[in-house]
């Protein structure tokens, strides 16, 4: 019987001593239970999320001292790490020093290498360069080395022979994405059990939190499990790490998978946890508790939020916020969340009325403070406002021009954003310096989508935790923090049943039903595929959708929403370029300077969803259908 650990540990990215420290303490500690294995998730030192910390030679042989440090715990028990390594005398393709994305296995204070091997080290094969990933940026793969070696990959990806109490215990080691190969020309689970089959599969992983992402990893795994004929222990890390735009959770959720493709065990997500492992494994050691988990996807995303904002706040040392709390959906989320994150003690809301804001909001405001227990205060924007306004008409602009005119006349729009931003650059931002906080934004997705906010107004913020949910989870989230987080109702059902209004000018009055443009149980959608599917939909394809009868099918919404909103075609044409236009236009250049976002779907954006400031574009194709369409 060999006892394995399986260490899900919170990893600090950039701070390699750190993540040291806390591995040498669980090696003690996985000593004293007897184990004869443990495990570290992919770059488990370093962390993986650094940027172009990558860069920095000083960094790196920090990493390799702190390597070097696991080595020498190596005793008595195997140690299986992921950590950077570096060939000094080779070069990467950008000419800086040689790096691997790599996976240590120490023994004995000595490093084992796999048979045949060029290092004392297995290095990650598929490099995954989508989404908030950049491998090839920084690190030569497997596949890159045999190249340059003119070797066949698939020498270069074997296993590693251990001498375990007298006996000889086969190991395959395969870094993340390696697991996730259907997309790639090859395999390396399949290539390391095409000769004689390893007794057990490792993969390491750094693999940031995704709406649904567990589910379809269990399907993978349990199949390579299950085709090979061979148990795999995935170990994850939790914490969060960022690329400076996107804010990632990693949930942890190590699972190992018995030889039949069934889960043995499952460890649960967002804990720091040691998972010790007999093998031989039993089969179907545990019913698939990862399923029952993961089944909910407002309860996933409730915890991977709370986990986030409670691990940023965190990393930057922030003990307080303020929240905007208008009385409308958005920011009464933002106000649970914070509140059941740091403790209602350490948030302030507050209400900025204007002449727009009808009671029944305000009152909503007040009661939500009432319910969280959270402190509260109304300052009133109209003053300042009506002042800003007097100041900008009566200024004289000198060598005034045709474009510049002498006298500055300010619009019902501009008026619009002058309130916004007197709420967030004057208010929130100078209540949050006061007190020692930051401030929130609170926008959604769809929000997002087509900037429908104002920059340097309810687009500021420290944090855009929101930003990644459309607005129906937002709803969802609604339910689901008064039904089981708070088990009352903290949010008032009229927050959820009054129209959403940014309450900015007479035409957004909610008390006669007047709100925001986004028609939202369908927007949410049309905006999700331009963003979140794999082929992400244009014009063109929502035109020839429409022009079909599959649209509503096609990007998931209720079915006859379309002629519910749009009478003629043109209607929807008009739509569908007035939110394009934004999308591709000026919404790319509000999100280039928005707070960081929380990611919890497949495509977030910041460094997940990578745009170019080259402003909206129409296929030709497009333009024959739209002129089919017009009947022109």
């Amino acid at each position: 019987m060999i006892k394995i650990c399986s260490c899900q540990l919170e990893v600090e990215a950039g701070q390699p001593s750190v993540n040291l420290a806390k591995m040498l303490s669980l090696i003690e500690e996985a000593k004293k239970n007897n184990a004869d294995i443990i495990v570290f998730p992919e770059m488990a030192v370093p962390g993986y999320f650094i940027g172009d910390t990558w860069d920095s030679s000083s960094f790196l042989r920090d990493c390799e001292d702190c390597g070097r440090e696991l080595i020498e715990a190596a005793d008595g028990i195997v140690v299986i790490f992921g950590n950077i390594a570096i060939d000094w005398q080779k070069k990467n393709r950008d000419g800086r020093e040689r790096k691997y994305n790599a996976l240590f296995v120490a023994q004995n204070k000595q490093l084992l290498s796999a048979e045949n091997a060029v290092y004392p080290f297995t290095i990650k094969t598929l490099h995954p360069n989508y989404r908030e990933f950049d491998d090839s940026r920084y690190f030569c793969s497997t596949t890159m080395l045999a190249t340059e070696l003119r070797k066949d990959v698939r020498d270069l990806i074997k296993p590693f022979t251990l001498n375990i109490k007298g006996k000889l215990f086969s190991i395959g080691c395969v870094l993340c994405e390696d697991g996730w190969n259907d997309d790639y020309p090859l395999s390396p689970i399949d290539i390391l059990c095409a000769g004689k089959k390893p007794d057990i599969i490792f993969n390491i992983s750094a693999s940031p939190y995704t709406l649904g992402k567990n589910n379809k990893r269990h399907r993978i795994f349990s199949r390579h499990a299950k085709v090979n004929n061979v148990p795999i222990v995935y170990v994850n890390k939790v914490g969060i790490q960022n690329n400076g735009k996107t804010v990632y959770t990693f949930d942890g959720s190590s699972t190992v998978y018995a030889a039949d493709g069934s889960i043995a065990a499952y460890a649960m997500p967002y804990q720091e946890i040691n998972q010790y492992i007999n093998f031989p494994l039993k089969q179907r050691a545990v019913q698939d508790l990862a399923s029952d988990i993961e089944k909910d996807d407002i309860a996933c995303i409730y915890k991977a939020l709370v986990y986030g904002i409670s691990k940023f706040l965190q990393k930057i040392h922030m003990r307080k916020v303020v929240i905007g709390i208008s009385g409308g959906i958005d920011s009464a989320v933002a106000a649970a969340l914070y509140s059941k994150t740091i403790g209602p003690e350490n948030v302030l809301l507050v209400n900025m009325p204007s002449v727009y804001n009808s009671s029944t909001t305000k009152d909503l405001a007040r009661d939500m403070a009432e319910n969280l227990g959270c402190a509260y205060a109304v300052v009133p924007i109209q003053e300042s406002v009506d002042y800003t306004i007097k100041q900008f008409t009566s200024i004289k602009i000198y060598h005034a021009s045709a474009n510049v005119p002498e006298r500055i006349k300010i619009s019902s729009f501009t008026a619009e954003n002058i309130q916004a931003r007197d709420r967030s650059a004057r208010v929130l931002a100078g209540l949050a310096a006061a007190i020692g906080a930051g401030f929130t934004c609170n926008a959604n997705k769809a929000e997002t989508t087509v900037g429908y906010s104002t920059l340097y107004g309810d687009q500021a913020g420290f944090l855009a935790a929101l930003a990644d949910l459309w607005k129906y989870q937002i709803y969802g989230l609604v339910h689901y923090i008064n039904k089981v987080v708070y088990q009352k109702e903290v949010i008032p059902q009229a927050v959820i049943d009054i129209v959403p209004s940014a309450e900015l000018s007479a035409n957004q009055n909610v008390d006669e039903g007047k709100g925001d443009p986004l028609k939202y149980p369908y927007h949410d959608y049309l905006f999700r595929a331009f963003v979140e599917r794999w082929d992400k939909a244009t014009p063109e394809d929502i035109l020839t959708w429409y022009s079909d009868g599959v649209l509503e099918e096609k990007i998931g919404c209720a079915p006859g929403l379309v002629k519910k909103y749009f009478a003629t075609a043109a209607e929807f044409i008009a739509d569908l370029e007035r939110w394009w236009n934004l999308f591709s236009g000026m919404a790319v250049a509000k999100r280039i300077q928005a707070p960081p976002i929380m990611a919890v779907s497949r495509r977030a954006y910041g460094f997940d969803q990578r745009e170019a400031q080259n402003g909206p574009y129409y296929t030709r194709k497009y333009a024959v259908f739209k002129r089919q369409l017009l009947g022109k």
